[in-house]
């Protein structure tokens, strides 16, 4: 018995070290993707889709010669203090190199596409990479873009058990202390830095130059890549969510449906005794959750069994148990 606990160490020892390699190879994509989102298609519009980088985009507005990325690390510093106090050790440590990896990235891509240091303090579009990804006449299109960018670094970030930084972590506080949904956490923050935005860029408080691109109209395709972003993380983590909750209640004895379900299906379902209240007849009923795709097959089996069956089908918002997912742990993030 001890040679085979040695044998099975021995070869889970790979999968566990190519697991580590491919959760840290993903984060850094992750980092890749946010800073690709906020490079060439937010910073250069002066759009504020709220969290840290957001906040600094308005302040990089207040003090051009200083990059966006370089006030993130301002913002993050005690920001990863809380998280490694409040979020635990694993999950700090991982936050702590994704968050300063992020703002580097952003500063070096920054660097890389605008060709001058006037440019660079302006964030101008039409200079960018020399004006080929000028969207300056396409607001709409650079801010889904971006927004989808950022959602998906940000979800592929967080689906490692790690955190962006900034109001990651604010999110993940309020989740984990205050109950509050993840992905509406971090709507409720990024509201307050949108605001932030509106008063700076939209009415020009403290900068000098007031017809540099100021329009309170901006705020609102913030608040576009806000929700954008915000759906594109709960998608990331918890997937599109199909499911579909079965509920069939039958007089008849549905032994082939029952097989249906075991063979062709693959799957199982809780058999429940039941009575119809009007003629007090005995009746069968079978609770079950399928995929999406099922539903149809399963419809057409019902109907050849018994075709005065009563079916009701309905969205399962989440699955839990063998076969779907596993049940989540207390410093999981549950963004829906």
């Amino acid at each position: 018995m001890e040679k085979i606990g040695v044998r099975i160490r021995h070869w889970c020892a790979p999968a566990r070290t190519l697991a580590w390699w491919r959760a840290w190879i993903s984060m850094f994509f992750g980092c890749l993707l946010l800073a690709a989102g906020f490079v060439f298609f937010i910073n250069p519009y002066n759009i504020v889709p709220g969290g840290v980088y957001g906040a600094s985009i308005v302040l990089h507005n207040l003090f051009p010669s200083i990059q966006v990325g370089t006030f993130g690390y301002m913002f993050d510093v005690p920001l990863l203090i809380l998280s490694v106090l409040l979020l635990g050790a694993k999950l700090g440590v991982r936050t702590i190199v994704v968050a300063l990896t992020t703002p580097l990235v952003m500063n070096i891509l920054s660097r890389l596409v605008y060709p001058t240091q006037e440019a660079l303090e302006a964030l101008d579009p039409t200079q960018l990479l020399g004006g080929v990804l000028d969207m300056s006449d396409h607001l709409m299109l650079t801010c889904i873009i971006g927004a989808v960018l950022i959602g998906a670094g940000t979800g592929i970030v967080v689906r490692n058990r790690a955190t962006t930084g900034g109001t990651d972590i604010v999110g993940m506080l309020l989740q984990k202390y205050a109950h509050i949904r993840f992905s509406t956490a971090i709507m409720l923050a990024d509201a307050t830095v949108v605001l932030f935005g509106l008063l700076v860029i939209g009415f020009g408080f403290g900068t000098e130059d007031d017809g540099q691109q100021q329009s309170w109209l901006l705020s609102f395709y913030s608040l576009i890549a806000i929700f954008i972003t915000s759906r594109v993380i709960a998608y990331m983590i918890n997937g599109a969510k199909n499911d579909k909750l079965i509920f069939v209640i039958s007089d008849k004895n549905m032994m082939e449906f029952h097989q249906y379900i075991l063979k062709k299906l693959d799957r199982t379902a809780t058999r429940i005794k039941s009575s119809g209240l009007y003629t007090g007849a005995e009746k069968e009923m079978l609770f079950l959750v399928v995929s999406y795709k099922e539903v149809a097959g399963i419809k057409l089996k019902i109907k050849e069994v018994d075709p005065r069956a009563f079916v009701v089908v309905t969205d399962a918002y989440d699955t839990f148990g063998e076969g779907w997912k596993q049940l989540p742990s207390s410093n999981e993030v549950e963004p829906e």
